[in-house]
């Protein structure tokens, strides 16, 4: 960890360094004020990183610290793109060797007023990661998303046919900073009027305590046919550093509470029968099981007591379980939502198809799938984590039809 750590810093004080001798060159007279202004601020950013992450694994929260890790990602990222274009544009005049007898026999060299272009032209490149994650926290953080989806089931209960899902997943409330946003998504949510809302996973980042403010916005998700829950892989307080194992069990059992004071009904390899007019489906929970993460979720005792009940949706966080375990073994699942990915947080979305660098980490990481009769929906997050923004990937609300065939 610490190589990784001196590498990562290595290459930031690289891109502070190129970005600064680039700035010279497009604003040469620029003044010593201004100069240590720009150092003071890199080596705050660089070194405040440090005590950020070690701080947080601690469980010390700073105020602002969401917003504050933002502004680092948006500075670094703006000078890492600047420094890798002056870095190419002078390789390239070095390599090509454009001129070099002529310039050299001219007062104002050309290889000079080239390399100002080059440097420039980059401020304009530069702007574009800038301009792009700033507006990302600014708007695409609360940004929601409506996603409707239509899902045919073949041998879904005729009582069932039209049913209507809302899903919502990684919530991570311990990364929010607008409140009255968060609640404007929920309001979204009702205004959709789902017979039933099922949450997929990580309410919380790491401690229980992150949800405490936010108890009277998701204690008003409602639908008629109840709220069902499921843990993600943070929920479990395996990204931060305890005191003690009775302290993290602790922390995990104010997280469960916590679901149930929220009015959710949260699944812990579990089913729960679902009866409309004399006819059922079955609706599993089951804990964390996703390749690379935690792996607690016991599908065999989730589905106990469901032999006689045709149709099974499954609620599971990571969308790794499907291939993995459900496909394989599970072949009465009809439909499992999922969460998880995020959608990495960014993507580009044109027309109907939807790019994310989530799917070089996932098979399935955004919308739904279907591999012979079963069918997979992941949710792209109604948070997010990390960098506090979102960039062409909306937060999402889901509301899934649920129709015969």
């Amino acid at each position: 960890m610490l190589r990784f750590l001196v590498i990562f810093h290595t290459v930031l004080l690289l891109a502070d360094v190129y970005s600064f001798f680039g700035l010279k060159r497009v604003f040469p007279s620029f003044s010593k004020k201004f100069a240590w202004g720009y150092w003071a601020v890199s080596f705050v950013f660089l070194f405040g990183l440090f005590g950020f992450f070690s701080l947080k694994r601690a469980g010390v929260v700073l105020p602002g610290g969401t917003l504050l890790f933002g502004g680092f990602v948006v500075l670094y990222l703006t000078k890492v793109t600047y420094g890798i274009w002056l870095l190419l544009g002078d390789s390239v005049k070095k390599g090509v060797g454009l001129f070099q007898k002529k310039e050299a026999e001219k007062d104002v060299p050309q290889s000079e007023s080239r390399r100002d272009f080059v440097a420039t032209t980059g401020l304009a490149v530069a702007g574009i990661p800038f301009g792009a994650m700033s507006f990302g926290i600014l708007s695409g953080a609360h940004d929601y998303q409506v996603y409707r989806q239509r899902v045919v089931i073949p041998n879904l209960p005729k009582a069932f046919d039209g049913i209507r899902i809302g899903q919502l997943s990684d919530i991570h409330s311990g990364s929010f900073f607008n409140k009255q946003a968060v609640m404007g998504g929920v309001e979204m949510l009702n205004a959709e009027r789902p017979d039933l809302v099922c949450f997929t996973g990580d309410l919380v980042n790491d401690r229980a305590e992150e949800v405490k403010e936010y108890f009277d916005v998701f204690e008003k998700v409602k639908a008629d046919m109840g709220v069902y829950s499921v843990l993600g892989n943070h929920d479990y307080g395996m990204y931060v550093k305890w005191n003690s194992e009775a302290e993290k069990q602790k922390n995990f059992s104010e997280l469960l509470e916590a679901h149930r004071r929220l009015g959710w009904d949260l699944l812990l390899d579990e089913n729960r029968k679902l009866t409309v007019d004399g006819e059922q489906l079955a609706l599993l929970g089951v804990e964390n099981w996703g390749k690379g993460f935690i792996q607690r979720g016991n599908m065999k005792k989730a589905l106990e007591g469901t032999e006689e009940i045709e149709t099974k949706i499954l609620l599971s966080h990571d969308p790794s379980h499907w291939d993995a375990e459900v496909r394989k073994l599970y072949s009465d699942v009809d439909l499992m939502l999922a969460g998880h990915t995020h959608g990495m947080q960014f993507g580009v979305k044109l027309g109907d198809s939807h790019w994310s660098p989530a799917e070089f980490r996932y098979k399935q990481w955004g919308g739904l799938y279907q591999e012979g009769k079963q069918q997979l929906y992941v949710n792209r997050g109604f948070g997010y984590i990390g960098f506090p923004g979102r960039v062409g990937m909306a937060p999402e609300i889901t509301i899934l039809e649920l129709v015969r065939a």
